[in-house]
């Protein structure tokens, strides 16, 4: 048994093929794009803006989401390449196990579930917090009760004990199970959340442009200094340092076309359309967000959003700048949170299942989870298992959980991805490759260099959380993956 042994090629395009008697290929360019856009556009627009302003580079937030972007799109192509070459279900480790192996190929699905499990978990945390936001601000009715919205763990200024986080595990689990009826209904109920928060954003774009103050974006890029926040932790401010660690903060937001990857196997023309979801989602998604950042750091001063404004930011800016006029925009803003995260967990939850499902058939995991369910066809069993741990997490760990801890796992993804390319240009010259990458090695070394770069600027504290979480993995990769791998043990 080899650790390094590939999957052949020829065995996944065939299993491509045969698509009829797995996934359902329901799946348009749209859906992608839309899928992408539900993503990118949720915690990273409404939440991780403001902090990355007021932790790392003030108004020169809106370079880190270019630099952000330019990495997302040297891997995009990469991504473009192997989604329409390979359309299989499993995104960066179904490459990784075709080009360098199988040890590697765990590696990066291992990391990959830390990516989507973390986020899903944070995010469906943060929607129970906004929740009550929509409850006593927009609705005016009481909040639910502190007992029943957050962890054991927390206590409320008041001394109120925390004991289950109720909203955040119904969220979950209530997309967990739509997921189970089918990516199709998914993909509709996200198109619509789609619009009405895209409409939402321009709508604060446009309105909020008139009341930016110049005084709050000067200087736009600050000095080099260090700032402490609340928890002890120091975070370089303002300069080159601060750029980076506010692109890696805001990376969290970009990780929507890698989970448009993992549909490949659903998508009705994945040579056509997978490019035009990856690409097409990141393109949308990184003009708005620029603007959005010009905005809102130019609306409040970057002490606004280290003191009063840093909960619900977004909502208090327009609040504190814009005066009581525009008080129907903050609660559109509230309402807009919500189904921004909404559509985060659900397209997290999406490549969460189908990366449990792809090593579920190739026995790195157990095998029920690349079982899929007789009427749906989806793989039912990898979604109640995704509830359950996700859930469990959501409802009972406090919401402080770093969010840079899934960037850095999205970061690694997408420098394994761009080498993947370069491996499968040498190795398999000769395969029909719909979409190209453009000015191969250049693009994908230049991928792997920006990358390393963000995971650079998020700090050491982040690397050891990755190597403590990797070195988790590999145990179980010796103890039963590499025992029960169908590659390595075929009479299994």
């Amino acid at each position: 048994m080899s650790i390094w042994k590939k999957k052949p090629l020829s065995q996944l395009l065939n299993e491509a093929s045969e698509s009829e008697k797995g996934l359902k290929r329901t799946l348009t360019a749209w859906s992608l794009v839309a899928l992408g856009i539900g993503a990118i556009i949720g915690a990273g627009l409404f939440v991780r803006t403001a902090t990355a302003a007021a932790q790392n580079a003030g108004p020169s937030v809106t370079i880190g989401f270019i630099v952000a972007a330019v990495g997302c799109a040297l891997a995009g192509l990469c991504y473009a390449e192997l989604s329409s070459s390979i359309p299989i279900s499993g995104s960066a480790y179904t490459y990784t196990y075709a080009t360098m192996g199988e040890l590697l190929a765990w590696i990066i699905g291992w990391d990959l579930i830390l990516e989507y499990a973390v986020g899903a978990a944070t995010v469906g945390i943060a929607w129970s917090e906004y929740l009550n936001n929509l409850l006593v601000n927009v609705l005016h009715v009481d909040p639910i009760p502190y007992a029943l919205c957050h962890s054991p763990f927390q206590t409320s200024i008041t001394g109120e004990q925390g004991m289950i986080n109720l909203p955040a595990f119904f969220i979950v689990a209530a997309i967990s199970l739509l997921l189970i009826k089918g990516t199709k209904e998914s993909a509709f109920v996200n198109g619509l959340i789609v619009v009405v928060k895209v409409a939402i954003v321009i709508l604060i774009i446009v309105l909020g442009w008139n009341f930016i103050n110049p005084a709050n974006h000067t200087p736009y890029i600050p000095q080099n200094s260090v700032f402490v926040d609340e928890h002890g932790v120091n975070h370089h401010f303002g300069g080159i340092m601060g750029i980076l660690g506010a692109a890696g903060t805001v990376f969290f937001a970009f990780i929507g076309f890698d989970a448009v990857s993992t549909a490949a196997q659903e998508t009705k023309n994945p040579k056509r359309d997978m490019p035009i979801g990856i690409l097409g989602s990141l393109a949308v998604c990184t003009v708005l967000y620029i603007l959005f950042a010009h905005v809102l750091t130019g609306l409040e001063s970057v002490e606004f959003f280290r003191t009063g404004g840093k909960e619900a930011s977004v909502a208090n800016a327009i609040t504190s700048s814009m005066g009581a006029s525009y008080q129907w925009l903050s609660q559109f803003v509230t309402v807009a949170i919500l189904f921004g995260f909404t559509s985060v967990i659900l397209v997290m939850l999406l490549g969460q299942s189908r990366v449990f499902y792809a090593m579920g058939k190739d026995g790195l995991l157990p095998k029920a989870f690349g079982d899929l369910h007789s009427k749906y066809q989806t793989p039912y069993k990898a979604n109640l298992a995704i509830l359950v741990i996700v859930g469990l997490f959501a409802a009972f760990i406090p919401g402080d959980i770093v969010g840079d801890m899934t960037s850095i796992g999205t970061l690694f993804a997408f420098i394994l991805v761009c080498i993947s390319v370069i491996v499968l240009r040498k190795t398999e010259p000769d395969m029909k490759r719909e979409f190209k990458t453009p000015f191969v090695p250049f693009v994908p070394i230049l991928g792997v260099v920006v990358c390393l770069a963000m995971i650079y600027g998020l700090g050491w504290t982040n690397w050891l959380r990755l190597i403590a979480w990797l070195a988790i993995g590999l145990v179980i990769y010796f103890t039963y993956s590499k025992n029960n791998s169908k590659l390595n043990n075929p009479n299994k």
